[in-house]
């Protein structure tokens, strides 16, 4: 019998853009000098290639796209080894503030009108009763209905693999039937929230120590020197991160990670949460949804996505280039020119918010503004 990730990629079409011109041609009849709104034209381009065009002009007369912003959180076990300035305790606190609405996701949600579905993939503490939820479980239960916060418009999922990684210093970080439900879990959630209207996703993370990984994934399959992929994460000065980098070095000493396996790599270096956005990137092109990546956790994620299926590919959008070092690189290897560059680095969905918004805006001038002729416009005389 087929896994789930097997016949999710299976179903996965091969999305081309624009093909015929008929997009574009479409932006042209705009009463607008010929690409004057420059990528926001862009924007509205692969949105419509990937939904449709018959799909895209749904929104002529609608308030608004339904966005949503997954943010996945896991813990990992390499922080054992100083590789970050914050605590793992962070991570726990750090979703309670999601759940509370408090955190900077949540205001950058609110803001471009997208729901927010905070994920425990693999948080190193349970989450029993977090603002009055009652969503106690055993410890064999992997997953658990989605449950909401109207005061927020913030929904916690349990997907928990496991309380964190181990320390893949000392050997893999998961095994790999672990890293199998990581990424099934990621296509889990996403099925189960797509129920309630999903037209374009956003990725983000939270994980103290995730950049540790994330580079580490980054290194094995570009075959990039370790050192041009490895930035400072929450702040690491000089000695910190020399100790950083050699530390992910001997981690791929003890692991040997297969470069021909995304699956292996993930299991031996890899975290809950990162395989989790590498399945909620399956799951949203199998169901021709747009995926606007955030920062360099979330882009690793796609990059294990792309890795099983190609044609996840061309599903993608990069929303922002982070300040973390390996960001712009991973960018540039999968092909993507990022919308912003903030100097972001906080992860959450924080950068995938504000690219929804640009992205809306796009589909909003494709679909609403005037032509030529309805404006009573001249058109433009040829040379």
């Amino acid at each position: 019998m087929a896994t789930l990730l097997e016949k999710t990629i299976r179903n996965i079409e091969k999305i081309d853009i624009d093909t015929d011109g008929a997009i574009r041609a479409k932006l042209d009849e705009l009463a607008i000098p010929r690409k004057s709104l420059g990528r926001l034209e862009e924007l509205a381009i692969i949105y419509a290639s990937i939904r449709g065009t018959a799909r895209t002009n749904k929104f002529v007369h609608a308030t608004q796209m339904h966005k949503v912003i997954f943010t996945m959180a896991g813990d990992h076990g390499i922080v054992e080894e100083g590789v970050s300035l914050f605590p793992r305790d962070v991570t726990r606190q750090m979703v309670l503030n999601f759940l509370d609405g408090g955190a900077a996701i949540n205001v950058l949600a609110r803001h471009v009108g997208a729901r927010v579905i905070v994920v425990d993939c693999g948080v190193a503490s349970d989450f029993d009763n977090p603002l009055g939820r009652n969503l106690s479980r055993s410890k064999n239960e992997i997953a658990s209905p989605l449950a909401r916060n109207d005061n927020t418009g913030a929904r916690f999922c349990i997907k928990k693999i496991g309380y964190g990684t181990k320390n893949m210093l000392k050997g893999p970080a998961m095994s790999r039937d672990e890293a199998m439900r990581a990424i099934e879990g990621g296509i889990e959630v996403f099925e189960e929230e797509l129920p309630d209207g999903i037209d374009i996703v956003g990725t983000g993370d939270m994980g103290i120590g995730n950049t540790t990984p994330s580079s580490a994934i980054l290194a094995v399959l570009t075959g990039t020197d370790i050192e041009e992929v490895t930035g400072r994460g929450t702040g690491l000065d000089d000695i910190a991160l020399k100790k950083k980098i050699a530390t992910i070095k001997q981690v791929l000493k003890v692991n040997k990670p297969d470069v021909s396996d995304p699956v292996d790599v993930l299991a031996k270096v890899g975290g809950f949460e990162i395989g989790a956005i590498a399945g909620l990137c399956l799951a949203a092109a199998r169901h021709r949804i747009p995926v606007l990546l955030d920062g360099f956790i979330s882009t690793v994620g796609a990059l294990i996505a792309c890795r099983l299926s190609p044609k996840v590919n061309n599903y993608l959008i990069a929303s922002h280039k982070s300040v973390e070092k390996g960001h712009g690189f991973v960018l540039e290897y999968l092909g993507k020119k990022p919308l912003l560059d903030l100097n972001l680095r906080l992860g959450e969905g924080t950068g995938a918010a504000l690219g929804i918004s640009l992205v809306e805006a796009g589909v909003n001038i494709l679909t609403r503004m005037a032509t030529f002729s309805d404006a009573k416009v001249s058109k433009p005389q040829p040379t």
